[in-house]
């Protein structure tokens, strides 16, 4: 950017008079005001003025102007990448310390301290779960573990006023938090990476999609939509995600591994047949319930927790009767992205009830909700498909402190989800990571479920789950509309309505009918007259009993 200087009026003040004018003290002005002007946002971050040093001594320039000021020294949370300015040391929304060593120790690490901390108590679970581990290594390796480094080089290469919240440090969080527990290398094994073959991605992608996924490595960087960017090893990172899905889901129905965990990135549940959205660029979970028939399951069951609709793996599975997708998010009436995903989309061509959509009606969702709605539609619906495979897709940033899911499901809860989970297909199981973008909370709640998969089991008590008002509405609609398809949820669907539906409806009624009369006098008097009028009868009986 051309800058403008003030030059002309100061030779005249060198050269000129020896007191100043008034014109050129305008001037001088007049020249200042230009040079602020011209000066972008950017200019006023990155490049202060540069003054001399009669213009700082200038009694006119007003603090705010000057350069010391106009730098706004500023951070970003490492954890949910809020902004903070410099003269805090904690982020003002999640609490997160600016050092934070959450990159080395993942959730185990202190919040509170600066990197190099751990609490003493954290410390010990941590030494404690690195010993059981180093028992069973020889053992127990059951649970595979699908992860390679180069899917680190995904990133956003643009600089912009936010840092990108699908980024590097996602994985980096969860892996620490598996190493510092001694999970992962240890008690899990890993899967080595390959990339994903052309005829396997054609399998749920169009060849124009596939191609122009492959273009981006020939680019610094660019962007498919505006929130989903690549770079030049992007298309790469997508190969090797969606190769590490299929190659585990291969595995596990192969009774090669027990179960496993795909921990990948690019996520994948938005990218559809034609096109890469959502941060998403190939479809990993319709991928691996593709390599899942290939190796022999005939019916797959998706299930999709990210706190946004898989409207990508809906579209590629949508008239196909052998894959069952269940997806639970915020839908909101379709003002939640993407805004597909509401309850009365249920497949077409025939494969309808093969959709089944759990859409929230806000947020703040906790646990409670989603197990009452696995514990009443989800495995309900499940165990009459009866899959030989199930894959999770699993986002959390539904997870408690998420800056985009603004919901309150606790690792406890995603924990009990998959262990419920568990007992579908005969254990064989592949968790696939998708959305979460608070760093403590994706990687203590991936450290939940992957201790689930490992035979730990959570603590809960299913008895005492009772859903919000909000989410009772959605089960019973859930169930109205799919009670067409799955026969069996029909006396469900009663019998949940006749218990909970009626009692939690005129619970709500009698409790706002008790507000409104309490506000009332009214009540008080009649109650009163009834009382007078019973005292008088029974004396009135008295009397002519005794008559």
């Amino acid at each position: 950017m051309t800058r403008l200087n003030n030059g002309d009026a100061e030779n005249h003040l060198q050269n000129g008079d020896s007191e100043p004018n008034s014109n050129a003290e305008d001037a001088t002005k007049s020249a200042k005001a230009k040079r602020k002007n011209d000066m972008t946002l950017e200019d006023m971050y990155n490049t202060p003025y540069d003054f001399d040093e009669d213009e700082d001594e200038d009694s006119d320039w007003e603090p705010f102007e000057n350069h010391h000021v106009v730098e706004i020294a500023k951070w970003f949370c490492v954890n949910c990448t809020i902004f903070n300015l410099d003269n805090f040391d904690h982020c003002n929304v999640c609490g997160e310390h600016r050092n934070s060593g959450i990159l080395k120790h993942g959730y185990f690490a202190s919040p509170f301290s600066q990197e190099e901390c751990l609490l003493q108590n954290e410390t010990e679970i941590a030494e404690r779960d690195k010993g059981s581990c180093l028992q069973t290594i020889a053992s127990d390796k059951s649970t595979a573990i699908g992860f390679d480094e180069r899917m680190l080089l995904h990133e956003e290469v643009e600089m912009k006023s936010h840092p990108h919240p699908e980024r590097p440090d996602r994985l980096r969080a969860i892996v620490a938090s598996l190493e510092t527990a001694g999970i992962y290398p240890g008690r899990c094994f890993p899967i080595l990476a390959r990339e994903i073959k052309r005829e396997e991605l054609q399998m749920v992608h169009s060849l124009e999609n596939i191609e122009a996924v492959e273009l981006t490595s020939n680019i610094l960087s660019c962007y498919f939509t505006p929130d989903t960017y690549a770079n030049q090893y992007s298309a790469r990172a997508a190969r090797l995600a969606a190769g590490l899905c299929a190659d585990l889901a291969s595995a596990i129905y192969s009774r090669s591994a027990k179960n496993g965990f795909a921990l990948v990135r690019p996520p994948g549940h938005h990218a559809g047949v034609k096109q890469s959205m959502g941060f998403c660029l190939h479809n990993n979970a319709a991928i691996a319930a593709c390599a899942a028939q290939v190796a022999g399951a005939k019916k797959v069951l998706i299930i999709d927790w990210d706190v946004h609709h898989g409207n990508g793996t809906q579209e590629i599975f949508e008239k196909n009767k052998s894959v069952l997708y269940i997806s639970l998010h915020r839908h909101e009436g379709g003002k939640f992205y993407p805004g597909t995903g509401a309850a009365n989309q249920v497949g077409t061509n025939g494969a309808e009830g093969y959709c089944v959509n759990v859409p929230w009606s806000r947020g703040g969702v906790g646990d409670n909700d989603y197990m009452f709605a696995f514990q009443h539609a989800v495995l309900p619906i499940a165990s009459e498909f009866a899959p030989d495979f199930t894959i999770i897709s699993a986002g959390f940033d539904a997870a408690r402190g998420d800056p985009l899911g603004c919901c309150d499901v606790t690792p406890a809860g995603y924990a009990q989800m998959t262990q419920m989970c568990s007992a579908l297909s005969g254990g064989k199981l592949l968790v696939i990571l998708e959305g979460g973008y608070n760093l403590r909370s994706i990687s203590s709640s991936a450290t939940a479920v992957i201790k689930v998969l490992l035979g730990e089991s959570p603590e809960c008590n299913l008895d005492s789950i009772v859903p919000t008002k909000a989410g009772l509405r959605t089960v019973l609609e859930v169930l109205k509309i799919q009670m067409k398809y799955w026969p069996a949820m029909e006396p469900k669907f009663s019998k949940l309505e006749s218990e909970w539906g009626s009692y939690a409806f005129l619970h709500a009624k009698k409790q706002k009918r008790k507000r409104r009369q309490a506000a009332v006098p009214m009540w008080w008097k009649l109650g009163r007259k009834r009382l007078l009028f019973w005292v008088l009868r029974k004396k009135l009986r008295s009397e002519l009993n005794w008559c």
